[in-house]
């Protein structure tokens, strides 16, 4: 075997998702198994380079994990020809710059979503990434969840028949922050910082809608601004302006309709913190982040609504666990399973299309959200292309 050290650029690795998610779940989750064997005697080693604002934080998880390099200038581990990977975990307003300058730099790019702070700017970076001949790559990591897999392998055996409706709950309450800390950062829920719930889960919408379903081809949003004031890290009130519930339709390709509620002033009264139920003529499943229940034409029940009698039936016992079926070992980790899938992509040319363009269509449905529920209407999502 050889082993080929990867040099990774990690951009917003002291933030929750970038730290739990990317690099301790994903990169060095892929260092403890000794490496990513590409199965022709080459096993990947990532060597992450962490980045940030803050040195002091940047030292610190690099003193944790036992990690050598960590720099503050980003100009600087951009022009190192041994760094062959930018990925950017920042906040969305700094992404788009960061972005482009890993580009113009010749380097490969994987980013969180969303890739730009509008779609205008998403599909130029799309453009950019192509016309510099650079590999470029999108985290999509609701796809990789056990329990979205085992939806996807229904949709492909046919489980469903022809595919109706979709409904997607979506959320949990994040405290205020005055009498318990809150879950999320302050900027969240700051319009001007580039927070909101649509512009944070649309794009996850998009992607799922558009790998499992097909194509969003229009859409209807209200969204609300639930608690309007809140308290920042420093103990100190702000006013939310951003929105922190959306409650959306989305008509897809062959006539699926899809209602996804996303909400960050919800309780959650469900198994898992988001839930995908899925009717087809045939069978109807209920996927969340592990867990998807089935429950097949021919064995659904017959309930006659009558409201003057207790239910005398448990209706959730009427449905069938999906098996996992994935070995001894189980499902990996999403965030992981996408990097691997990356990795691939950039070192032995395998197939992969959550790119720029892919993102852009969550920027575009993001963007078209907002302005449905600010004008009030139903708005058609056109199809984009480079």
């Amino acid at each position: 075997m050889t082993r080929k050290t990867v040099r990774i650029a990690m951009n917003g690795v002291t933030g929750r998702m970038g730290h739990r998610q990317h690099l301790v779940r994903s990169i060095l989750a892929l260092r403890e198994q000794g490496g990513l064997d590409l199965g022709d005697g080459t096993v990947l080693w990532p060597e992450p380079v962490l980045v940030g604002r803050r040195e002091p934080a940047l030292r610190a998880l690099a003193a944790r994990y036992g990690l050598e390099h960590v720099s503050t200038d980003l100009d600087t581990v951009l022009a190192d020809p041994a760094v062959d990977i930018y990925f950017d975990a920042q906040v969305t307003s700094a992404r788009e710059d960061a972005l482009k300058r890993a580009i113009a730099a010749g380097k490969h790019v994987y980013t969180e979503k969303p890739t730009a702070t509008g779609l205008d700017a998403a599909l130029g970076l799309a453009r950019l990434a192509e016309e510099a001949g650079v590999k470029h790559g999108v985290v999509q990591d609701k796809l990789f969840l056990p329990g979205l897999l085992k939806l996807k392998r229904l949709i492909d055996s046919g489980f469903f028949g022809r595919i109706l409706s979709v409904r997607g709950e979506f959320g949990y309450w994040v405290f205020e922050g005055d009498t318990q800390p809150a879950q999320r950062p302050s900027w969240n829920y700051r319009a001007q910082d580039g927070g909101g719930i649509v512009v944070d889960m649309f794009p996850h919408w998009e992607y799922v809608l558009h790998e499992l379903f097909g194509r969003v081809r229009s859409v209807q949003a209200l969204t609300a601004t639930h608690i309007p004031r809140r308290w920042d890290e420093r103990d100190k009130p702000y006013e939310a302006t951003a929105d922190d519930a959306a409650y959306g339709i989305f008509e897809l390709d062959g006539g699926t309709i899809a209602q996804i509620n996303s909400s960050w002033a919800v309780r959650v009264h469900r198994d898992e913190l988001v839930e995908f139920q899925v009717d087809g003529v045939e069978g109807s499943a209920v996927a969340g982040l592990r867990s998807c229940r089935v429950q097949h034409r021919g064995t659904t029940p017959k309930p006659v609504w009558n409201p003057d009698l207790p239910a005398t039936e448990s209706f959730r016992d009427q449905w069938q666990e999906v098996p996992d079926n994935q070995g001894p070992e189980g499902y990996d980790n999403g965030f992981k399973a996408q990097w691997e899938l990356f990795l691939r992509h950039v070192y032995a040319d395998a197939p992969y299309h959550w790119d720029l363009l892919a993102g852009a269509r969550g920027v575009q449905l993001a963007e078209l959200g907002l302005k449905s529920s600010a004008q009030g209407r139903r708005i058609d999502v056109p199809e984009i292309a480079l």
